[in-house]
């Protein structure tokens, strides 16, 4: 009979959790579906860009300079 209780309450607890995710799901999916919203764009730009240290503001430079030069290689 114990057993049973727990058997019932381990299921009702796993159909409370995959009933959470669905709800969670539509919500993410109904608020980028709007035509306003960029916040998962603008996320992804934020993962996929480097952290901004010294060293990649100097690697920055380099490779402006490194432009600057071939546009003058270019038009010569």
């Amino acid at each position: 009979m114990e057993s049973n209780k727990i058997a019932i309450a381990a299921l009702l607890f796993i159909i409370l959790i995959v009933a959470i995710n669905f709800a969670m799901y539509g919500i993410a999916r109904g608020a980028t579906k709007g035509s306003d919203s960029r916040w998962m764009g603008a996320l992804k730009d934020s993962l996929s860009k480097p952290m901004d240290s010294s060293a990649n503001k100097s690697m920055d430079e380099l490779r402006k300079q490194i432009a600057e030069l071939e546009n003058k290689e270019k038009k010569e």
